[in-house]
């Protein structure tokens, strides 16, 4: 495909919208991990070393950004206006349900951390949060 410079723009603001909700998201979930760590460690509790999981979750939507890149590039029937269109706004609804997710996953570490139950129903959520990016890259490469 020839995209021109604003397409080429466009596929670079699909990685990097998904990659900054991404950071957001990890960030979130990550900071949430570590306090309750600190709790835990605190009370003298075993630290669950499970809350990676929880915080390394927003981490994927940086691959399906990627993909769906990687796709309208090697796409032939989209314009300019197209590619720009479909990777911007694409790439910022995977970002934003990266950072949904690490909102999510930081209210799992806390309740892990300071229950050490319910990982299976926590998980659930966050695979809701993360159902709206594959959506989003699934029909996003349909309309390609």
């Amino acid at each position: 495909m020839e995209a021109g410079l604003l397409g080429q723009i466009g596929l670079g603001a699909c990685l990097g919208f998904a990659a900054i909700g991404s950071a957001i998201g990890a960030y979130m979930a990550g900071m949430a991990a570590i306090g309750a760590w600190k709790k835990c460690i605190i009370q003298n509790k075993p630290v669950p070393f499970i809350l990676v999981a929880f915080a390394g979750a927003p981490l994927t939507q940086t691959i399906y950004g990627f993909i769906l890149m990687q796709t309208l590039f090697n796409t032939q029937i989209l314009n300019v206006a197209q590619v720009l269109g479909v990777s911007v706004f694409s790439g910022l609804a995977i970002g934003a349900s990266a950072i949904a997710q690490g909102s999510c996953a930081a209210a799992a570490c806390d309740a892990y951390g300071e229950t050490g139950q319910g990982f299976g129903n926590y998980m659930l959520i966050l695979g809701l949060c993360e159902t709206v990016a594959l959506f989003v890259m699934v029909f996003s490469m349909l309309a390609a």
